[in-house]
């Protein structure tokens, strides 16, 4: 058997919940670096930053084409944005992907707490299962019983009779 059934069956033995919430175990092991980077990744991937983007852009296209005609901070072809962005780009990828590796490393915990769960409650039922056969088969014998009493108690009346 794994560790993990193992878990399972310590749970069972000493009627302890397993259920838990995989999400505080993960919190609270998070080191300031990680927290950011989820908070960056999350976002760097709403509605929020789109718009934002979009206005920034085109605020900087219409100052250095309108606003600015006789003097730009960065002319038509907007170099430094282009270098903005690059920047942008190149600090935001790895930011992501650091947070996406946390994410597979949340997935697998919570797919290795479902298991748990999953198998605790399949022995249990598996056993509530043993102890209702075991009830109706003692019903059985129990049924059993009281039709041969009242057979003899049958037998008694026509032999009375």
């Amino acid at each position: 058997m794994t560790a993990l059934d193992n878990e399972v069956l310590e749970s069972l033995r000493q009627q302890e919940i397993l259920s838990r919430n995989p999400e505080e175990e993960l919190q609270a092991g998070l080191t300031t670096g990680q927290r950011a980077a989820d908070r960056l990744a999350a976002f760097g991937g709403s509605w929020t930053f789109l718009i934002l983007f979009v206005v920034v852009m085109g605020l900087w296209i219409g100052v250095n084409s309108v606003v600015l005609i006789i003097r730009p901070f960065d002319p038509y072809p907007f170099i430094f944005l282009n270098l903005v962005l690059s920047c942008l780009a190149a600090i935001q990828a790895p930011v992501i992907m650091m947070s996406q590796v946390r994410q597979g490393i949340r997935d697998r915990l919570h797919a290795r707490h479902d298991y748990q769960v999953n198998l605790k409650a399949e022995l249990e039922i598996r056993h509530l299962h043993q102890k209702i056969d075991h009830l109706l088969s003692h019903q059985w014998e129990r049924l059993v019983e009281i039709q041969e009493i009242q057979m003899e108690s049958i037998n008694e009346t026509r032999s009375h009779t």
